[in-house]
């Protein structure tokens, strides 16, 4: 391969790779929502989640692998493009951390969280207290 084009290639998989990584948001919303795949098999097509149409037939271990969380907050892919990619989320007042899967789409401007993933990062018990948490996040490969 000629010097130039195999330096063009590295560039570009280096950009899109930084891209994906560079797309967070600060003190974003997350509320939550009792998917509780547990309890039906992590299985996409039953909780009814918008990317069962996209990943509903990946292996169990893709699916259960993160917690899940619906996806509309003010960084990063919508619609397909979002399904099946992983975030960083940190709860603002603890620093309590954890990876999600994203499974479905929200409205509510920020993240929707699965109550069990939600319970994890609620360290000091807040986010209940006032129904959401305010959490930063980040895209990253998973």
């Amino acid at each position: 391969m000629e010097k130039n084009s195999l330096l063009v290639m590295v560039l570009v998989c280096l950009a899109l790779a930084v891209g994906t990584a560079a797309q967070s948001a600060n003190n974003v919303r997350a509320t939550y929502h009792i998917y509780n795949p547990q309890n039906f098999g992590w299985n996409y097509f039953t909780a009814s989640v918008y990317c069962s149409t996209y990943d509903g037939n990946k292996p169990l271990a893709f699916r259960k692998k993160y917690g899940w969380t619906a996806f509309c907050g003010p960084v990063g892919p919508r619609g397909q493009e979002s399904c099946g990619k992983c975030l960083r989320v940190t709860n603002i007042a603890t620093g309590a951390q954890t990876t999600v899967r994203i499974v479905d789409q929200c409205s509510n401007g920020g993240l929707d969280l699965d109550v069990n993933v939600f319970n994890q990062i609620d360290t000091n018990g807040q986010g209940h207290a006032q129904g959401h948490l305010r959490v930063n996040y980040q895209f990253i490969n998973c």
